[in-house]
């Protein structure tokens, strides 16, 4: 399982800001892949409350995006790795014919629709200090300084040339990098 650790962490923290919980769930002795998985790709999906709730494995297949739609949502709040993604899906909506949406809270960017993003500015990939989830695979990015966190207004998105869509189930080496003309 890619970036366990990250996840484990996102989890744990979750817990306890949402449930006070203090103990420490260690997501190798929980998750148990089934013989029923194959070599494929496979997205692993907890359910938890207090306690898990369902272990689901669902195969995977990668979206293909050659167009990128801003939304403005002001309010929105997705801090933590919520199952109801209402908010998000009315967004998503609104793409009109793009693959994808990019996502503008308070004017700053913040993230697409299921990844992180990241704007390549021709020395550095630089990515929204203002995600609305933290991604395991950005923060991973991070500690490894393939990508630097800055603030990222929508009025700054003509000094970058490229933009790379990315999350746990799109690595960093199998992102695309579209150009900065793809997001309208």
């Amino acid at each position: 399982m890619k970036n366990l650790s990250y996840h484990e962490a996102r989890l744990n923290k979750t817990r306890h800001e949402l449930w006070g919980f203090s103990d420490y769930w260690n997501l190798s002795e929980l998750i148990i892949m089934p013989d029923s998985v194959d070599n494929a790709l496979h997205k692993c999906r907890l359910s938890y409350n207090g306690e898990i709730e369902v272990i689901k494995w669902e195969p995977y297949t990668p979206r293909t995006i050659r167009k990128i739609q801003r939304v403005y949502d002001d309010n929105i709040d997705y801090r933590y790795k919520y199952e109801d993604r209402d908010e998000l899906n009315t967004l998503f909506a609104q793409r009109k014919d793009a693959d994808e949406i990019l996502i503008i809270k308070n004017g700053l960017v913040t993230d697409s629709l299921y990844c992180n993003v990241a704007f390549y500015n021709g020395n550095a990939w630089c990515t929204p200090n203002s995600p609305l989830l933290p991604g395991t695979q950005r923060a991973c990015l991070l500690e490894a300084g393939v990508i630097r966190e800055a603030e990222i207004s929508e009025n700054d998105l003509g000094k970058y040339s490229l933009v790379k869509l990315f999350n746990a189930m799109v690595g960093w080496e199998n992102a695309v990098a579209l150009g900065i003309e793809s997001i309208a």
